[in-house]
């Protein structure tokens, strides 16, 4: 975050009601943080810092103040997945406020090490599907939260990259075979992109050495292009996968923006930063005594179009003025 507006936030602190501040004073709320990325990391990443500081910039909107009437206990796996349940016993018996993640493994992982403590998750596809919730107008148990997708989204980033690479007529799906939303997103794949000229195929990638052996595969077909799905696996080689899409001239693009940000020719999805800010409104309610089962998931309610020019340039490809002009960020 930076200092200006961290500033900003605390200044406006001052004009929060008495009343409310009063009441937010009477005891330290703690809260709990599961991550899977690295809070020393410096590359953008769905699961890392800037997503937390969303969050916790949130709070701060809502009268939740760091050492003055909330605290936080951060667990970061460093891309580890063993420590997940580790460290997910260890916030469990801390029995903090609240909890809050921010994808389906941290939640899986917190769900099965406590199902009293309220859990707010931010950013994961299909919670309903994979089990977490009973629905989305009626979550019931211990956790709610913000989805990371709605049906059309994959629709709507295969467009985006046949508006980008025109002569892509074939598009591979680069996927987490462990992902359980891979499936349905499959299938939306299969019946839109035959109706934008391109023919589907996917291919599932876990480890560095599937992506170095998939990518340049993918490239030796003519007019290739590929549709990263974002998962932890994904995420963790997001630059790897980024780099070697650029040095073998290979158009794929992304859901989130930090695959762009790291290199990545465009994305197209929903505002990860913003659905952390909004999982804070969820926690400011169960402190203030309402409960996870009464609390709606809700769905992406902001999305962003990043494009990487310089990636853009490097592939030889000249992005539609009306697309530039519709960005809502253009790295250059």
């Amino acid at each position: 975050m930076r200092r200006r507006e961290f500033i900003t936030l605390l200044g406006g602190a001052a004009a929060w009601p008495l009343a409310a501040r009063a009441q937010q004073a009477q005891r330290m709320r703690r809260i709990g943080i599961l991550q899977l990325g690295s809070s020393r990391s410096a590359v953008p990443s769905l699961f890392g810092q800037s997503t937390l500081e969303a969050f916790k910039r949130g709070l701060v909107e809502l009268g939740w103040i760091e050492g003055r009437n909330i605290r936080f206990e951060e667990r970061w796996a460093d891309d580890n997945f063993q420590l997940l349940p580790i460290y997910a016993a260890e916030l469990a018996r801390l029995t903090p406020d609240a909890i809050f993640v921010s994808n389906s493994p941290t939640l899986k992982e917190m769900r099965q090490a406590t199902s009293e403590i309220p859990i707010v998750f931010a950013a994961v596809a299909d919670p309903v599907g994979q089990g977490f919730v009973s629905s989305l107008a009626l979550p019931g148990g211990n956790i709610t939260g913000f989805a990371s997708r709605e049906f059309g989204l994959a629709t709507k980033t295969l467009e985006l990259l046949k508006k980008v690479a025109p002569a892509v007529d074939h598009v591979t799906f680069l996927y987490d075979p462990q992902q359980p939303a891979a499936v349905g997103i499959w299938a939306e794949i299969e019946a839109a992109a035959p109706l934008l000229g391109m023919q589907p195929s996917k291919a599932p990638v876990r480890t560095a050495g599937e992506i170095e052996t998939a990518i340049p595969a993918l490239a030796r077909a003519l007019n290739g292009g590929a549709y990263v799905l974002a998962s932890p696996a994904t995420d963790v080689h997001g630059e790897l996968i980024a780099t070697l899409a650029k040095r073998h001239r290979l158009p794929v693009v992304h859901e989130f923006r930090y695959f762009a940000e790291v290199g990545g020719l465009a994305s197209y999805g929903p505002d990860d930063r913003d659905l952390s800010r909004r999982a804070a409104s969820y926690v400011d309610r169960i402190l203030r005594g309402e409960k996870p089962r009464d609390l709606p998931v809700q769905l992406p309610t902001k999305f962003q179009l990043v494009i990487n020019l310089k990636t853009a340039k490097a592939l030889g490809l000249e992005i539609p003025p009306g697309i530039l002009a519709i960005a809502d960020e253009v790295i250059e």
